[in-house]
């Protein structure tokens, strides 16, 4: 596979102008790139979808600085950190990332390959597909105010703190994420302040109480009524619910942190058996498509766990069986990758 992508999704595509691959993999979150890995490790041309502009799925956008607990082999592990080893793992077999690019539709060609459209113009061939969606599409609930700053100042997620360094940065929201991106971007800012519009929090009290010892300005009871500035966000307007008092104060930038939408999206039209807004599979992680599989927290069957780790296992799973539809003749077991020359 020679075809590429930048940063930004952008597809750089042969004079056909689709993308041909043995494995796509619907979604970038723990499994999709799990996933990933086992595609290369098998020796399959693999690419990666994702709606959103970064990878990790729900780890990057929600919980980056969090230590997730039940990891195997790991005491702790910084969510970003497992992102960043997941995508380590997966790199030496060059997988194609179409980042920004949601899942639009599903059709199938002459030789009865799935061929997937994505919203952005891209087109992709493969082989064999398996979604990796975790909770399918899930979108930030906007600002009212200030939308037209969007990515001039305004943000949804944080993928480098060190872009906000020696900023006055505003955070919004009051849950575990809110707090996360404040905690984080207190050392490096010139300030934070997090706005809340009541005086009750959804995060932690622990995370709460790192965020005061941090010296974060708190204002409750409170929004965003309005972002100034010229190119870029310069201030935020924050207006009291009670007594409708303004003040503005410094904002070079405001991190929107207001909680996600999650929804299936075009995968509810693709005819795949769905219960519950999850993809039901068989215990070959099939769907009821042909060649097309999913893993992870989308999934649904009886018994089933919606953990990391299992997702990890799910991924595997669906790639070795997708590998014996791709090749008939391909053994089901890969064998152990000590086994394999490095």
């Amino acid at each position: 596979m020679s075809q590429l992508t930048d940063e930004t999704g952008a597809l750089s595509t042969d004079d056909t102008g689709i993308l041909t691959t043995d494995v796509l993999l619907i979604g970038a979150g723990p499994a999709g790139l799990y996933g990933a890995y086992y595609a290369g490790f098998r020796g399959l041309g693999v690419t990666v979808m994702d709606v959103l502009p970064q990878l990790g799925g729900q780890i990057s956008a929600m919980y980056p600085e969090k230590p997730i607990f039940d990891i195997a082999g790991f005491l702790s592990v910084r969510g970003r950190d497992l992102v960043d080893g997941l995508v380590a793992q997966a790199e030496p077999y060059s997988p194609c990332y179409l980042l920004g690019h949601r899942a639009a539709q599903l059709s199938y060609d002459e030789a009865g390959l799935p061929v997937v459209r994505s919203d952005q113009g891209a087109t992709v061939r493969a082989r064999a597909v398996v979604i990796t969606g975790g909770v399918g599409t899930f979108t930030p609930r906007p600002l009212p105010a200030g939308e037209e700053f969007l990515g001039r100042g305004l943000e949804y997620f944080v993928p480098d703190p060190s872009v906000h360094e020696g900023r006055d940065v505003v955070v919004v929201g009051g849950g575990d994420s809110a707090f996360d991106w404040a905690a984080l971007l207190a050392p490096i800012a010139r300030s934070v302040t997090l706005v809340h519009r009541t005086a009750r929090f959804r995060a932690h009290t622990a995370s709460v109480e790192k965020v005061r010892t941090l010296g974060v300005e708190i204002v409750t009871d409170s929004e965003v009524s309005r972002l100034i500035g010229a190119d870029r966000v310069e201030q935020a307007e924050l207006r009291h619910r009670t007594t409708k008092e303004t003040r503005v104060i410094p904002a070079g930038t405001v991190v929107a942190a207001l909680g996600f939408l999650a929804d299936l999206g075009p995968l509810k039209h693709w005819g795949l058996d769905l219960q519950a807004r999850k993809i039901t599979v068989d215990t070959h992680m099939a769907t009821n498509l042909p060649r097309v599989f999913a893993a992870g927290d989308i999934t649904d069957y009886p018994g089933k766990v919606r953990l990391i780790s299992v997702g990890f296992g799910e991924a595997a799973t669906a790639v070795n069986n997708a590998a014996t539809v791709i090749d008939p003749e391909a053994a089901l077991f890969p064998g152990h990758s000590t086994e394999k020359e490095h």
